[in-house]
């Protein structure tokens, strides 16, 4: 049982245990999702799968987590914080067996739409456990310390993910979850306690997810499926019709509902609103980007997959080292600058990321886009995410912080969809140097031009946004925000909890 006056204390065996869960239940998700973009492509070789292919094995996993991240932390709250959080690490793990043991590139999306499930209902889990476990006193510091240790799982997933592919087969990218899933399964029964929200009352808008489920999934099929069949295929034109309708059905839904899965009046905000699509053209540059570049790394200038994995390790760590003072630092002097500072950074990065061309040294062509990239993110992500917390009302702060998610993920879903066709980069055309090249070229260009014009949204934010924001203690707050690469951090909630 815990409440907002008691609880689980620092330093105690059982906070060790409870951080413990937490934190290897998120590495993993985290974990997978740097593996798998590693692993493309021996994926794409071994399936004989088309770049649209591929495009799914990514978009299949993003759309069921950003379709149904925010009612999965809405299902804990009622039914059981931990109940709901053990269910998606074994969901996950399960999945993970059915993404390991694929035989062709349609079974493994399929299995990877399953996995979605599964990482939907762990995310925002992992946190709102540590909300209600720990004390209130020792809250920030338990948030922190998940944040810092859950960076090192982004820090070690290209590097061990190109050790799975390089000495053994892609599908050990997925399998080497499932110890990590049965670990995490143990020490959430041993020392996770449950709670749940008692003044919750009716059921989760189901309707409303399916709709936003429908929605995405029929606009992803749409941009993902026309370069290869054509704008006036009946299934481009199905799909699109359909997600449209729906997405038009789930606004008007949210709209009129008395108790919405997306408040409107969020949107209502200006500061809310203009972070949140700060956040959607920034996620949506780095999806774009990481998809292609360990591709471009590995087919046009031939690295290893090791090599590969590696190339990226400076932004994790720049992340890891210079996100939590940057939050820091804009509560100091607000976070407009940083917001139009971090973005414009992260697309001069991009720019110089044209420079990784056949014949280019890693010191020369990768590792100067690189740190500029990682510099302008780690100038971003803790700003925007306390921005968007703080200009939200507090009884909104969980769906706050799921809202932003689930658009972070929503902008790296679509230009996954959509970036490869931009490109210029259709069928199997990713395995030719030359072809790959002038595409990844050319969508570095357009991706930073997306996170320039988030840069430029920014210049609307309320500066004073965070100012009536207490900072907790610097020791505190080291590294809590720490791991916005793969996300912000969701349904953050102070509600008091009882037993479930």
């Amino acid at each position: 049982m815990t409440s907002s006056g008691t609880g689980v204390r620092w330093g105690s065996g059982q906070a060790r245990g409870v951080l413990a869960a937490t934190i290897v239940g998120s590495g993993m998700a985290m974990l997978d999702g740097t593996i798998v973009n590693v692993a493309l492509p021996k994926i794409g070789a071994e399936l004989g799968a088309s770049v649209t292919g591929l495009q799914w094995v990514i978009d299949g996993y993003l759309l069921s987590l950003a379709a149904l991240i925010l009612v999965a932390g809405s299902l804990g709250d009622r039914y059981g914080r931990r109940r709901v959080y053990q269910l998606g690490v074994a969901w996950f793990g399960i999945t993970s067996v059915l993404c390991g043991i694929a035989p062709t590139t349609e079974v493994l999306v399929a299995a990877r739409v399953l996995q979605g499930v599964g990482g939907a209902l762990l995310t925002p889990g992992s946190l709102a456990i540590l909300q209600s476990a720990f004390a209130h006193d020792d809250r920030a510091r338990a948030i922190g310390a998940w944040s810092g240790l859950s960076g090192v799982a982004t820090a070690v997933g290209p590097l061990l993910g190109g050790l799975l592919v390089q000495a053994g087969s892609w599908r050990l990218a997925f399998l080497i979850n499932v110890p990590v899933a049965l670990l995490c399964l143990w020490l959430t029964r041993r020392y996770v306690p449950e709670s749940c929200d008692g003044e919750l009352t009716g059921r989760p808008d189901f309707t409303g997810t399916a709709l936003g489920a429908i929605g995405l999934a029929g606009v992803t099929a749409a941009l993902v499926e026309a370069p290869a069949r054509g704008v006036a295929d009946p299934l481009v034109l199905v799909a699109g019709l359909v997600g449209v309708l729906a997405l038009v059905a789930f606004c008007v839904l949210q709209a009129r509902s008395a108790d919405p899965l997306v408040p409107p009046e969020l949107f209502a905000d200006r500061t809310f609103l203009l972070s949140n699509l700060l956040t959607f053209l920034l996620y949506a540059a780095l999806g774009g980007v990481m998809m292609l570049m360990v591709m471009q790394l590995q087919v046009s200038l031939h690295y290893s997959p090791v090599a590969a994995g590696l190339s990226g390790l400076p932004i994790t760590i720049l992340m890891l080292l210079l996100s939590a003072r940057s939050g820091r630092l804009a509560q100091r002097i607000g976070p407009r600058l940083q917001l139009v500072v971090g973005p414009i950074l992260v697309g001069a990065g991009m720019l110089l990321l044209r420079m990784a061309e056949p014949g280019a040294s890693y010191l020369t062509g990768v590792l100067p886009g690189v740190l500029v990239f990682g510099l302008g993110l780690a100038a971003a992500v803790a700003p925007v995410t306390a921005t968007v917390l703080a200009a939200a009302p507090d009884r909104h702060a969980g769906v706050a912080s799921g809202v932003n998610n689930a658009v972070a993920r929503t902008g790296s879903l679509l230009a996954v969809a959509v970036l490869p066709a931009v490109a210029g980069i259709r069928g199997d055309q990713y395995t030719d140097p030359v072809a790959l090249t002038a595409g990844w070229q050319l969508a570095l260009l357009v991706c930073a031009a997306a996170a320039a014009v988030g840069g430029l949204f920014a210049l609307g934010v309320d500066n004073g946004v965070l100012r009536n924001q207490q900072p907790p203690p610097p020791a505190e707050l080291d590294g809590a925000l720490a791991c916005g690469v793969d996300g912000p951090p969701t349904h953050l909630t102070d509600k008091s909890t009882v037993d479930g």
